[in-house]
């Protein structure tokens, strides 16, 4: 895959055929615009193309009202490399991008791009004040030598699936439907910090994980999750919030895995949130919550949810 990244490149060997896209979580009406580029560019022996920002147009349009990410570029890149996109481009979201002309943009597409097909979602906006549309588009077809695909929308239980519907499922600790729309869990990456060491005390060691706060983050609560380490996937039980119990106060992701003793401080794994198992309680007494813990564990053990076919 190669990779353009924040670079103009006159691309005349081949022709280009670009998805469109902020791309946020990468779902599955995301996929289908991605697969439908590389499914033309194949069938028309040029190269597919995807070309997506670095931040949120919102970061400078509204930062205010910019969304947290459902996911980060890394792992954008990496998941776009595994559906065997042959060039990204991924431009930095500036003022000057923002007060751009739609025809404007069109034309860096074909002129710098050698872009010769376009492939967007049914409501695709772009340009000044979102002043381009698909119309446009197909009014400039001619002009600037491109053909053009619009995908209808994907939907999950009867409602358009979203950027912005799937940060809400997470948000309501519907993991379980973000899955669903996103076609893998919903995961957070991140290096295990020394926490209080407090689990330890109790039977329950945890996997204290730093975590960019960029990041949606799930409704407070505990939930089964699986863990991949070191090529490596475990069962694990996690818990977002502030332990009431011992009196916490900032916010923490918290991990106890499953038949796992290693040592991994400073180390970096992957929580992909499966389902919520319950709120999170102030316990009485440690014994009470220790309790509770047992049949959060008895819970992930039975669970028959766990994911084999993640990609490294």
């Amino acid at each position: 895959m190669i990779l353009l990244d924040d670079i103009i490149i006159k691309e005349n060997n081949k022709a280009n055929y670009v998805a469109l896209g902020s791309f946020d979580g990468l779902h599955v009406g995301h996929l289908s615009l991605i697969r439908k580029a590389i499914y033309v560019a194949k069938e028309r022996n040029g190269n597919s193309m995807v070309f997506t920002y670095k931040n949120h147009p919102l970061s400078i349009i509204k930062p205010e009202f910019a969304p947290k990410f459902i996911m980060n570029l890394q792992y954008k890149l990496e998941c776009l490399k595994n559906e065997n996109v042959d060039v990204v481009v991924i431009r930095t979201f500036t003022k000057e991008f923002m007060r751009m002309s739609p025809e404007e943009f069109v034309r860096i597409l074909s002129v710098d791009y050698n872009v010769k097909g376009i492939i967007v979602g049914f409501n695709f906006k772009f340009g000044h004040k979102n002043e381009g549309d698909i119309e446009l588009l197909k009014n400039l077809k001619e002009k600037y030598g491109y053909e053009l695909w619009v995908i209808d929308p994907l939907k999950y239980k009867e409602e358009v699936i979203s950027s912005t519907r799937i940060r809400k499922s997470i948000l309501e600790g519907k993991v379980n439907e973000a899955r669903n729309m996103l076609s893998r869990p919903y995961s957070i990456r991140g290096k295990v910090n020394h926490g209080k060491k407090l689990g330890r005390t109790i039977g329950f060691p945890t996997a204290n994980l730093g975590f960019d706060e960029r990041m949606v983050i799930p409704k407070i609560g505990v939930y089964y999750t699986n863990v991949i380490w070191n090529n490596s996937i475990f069962k694990g039980i996690t818990s977002v919030g502030h332990n009431p119990t011992v009196n916490g106060q900032d916010l923490t992701i918290e991990t106890y895995i499953l038949e796992f003793d290693s040592e991994i401080y400073g180390q970096e794994i992957e929580v992909l949130f499966l389902e919520r198992i319950r709120d999170e309680k102030k316990f009485q007494s440690l014994d009470a919550l220790v309790e509770k813990l047992k049949k959060d564990k008895e819970f992930a053990i039975k669970s028959k949810i766990f994911i084999k076919n993640i990609k490294f």
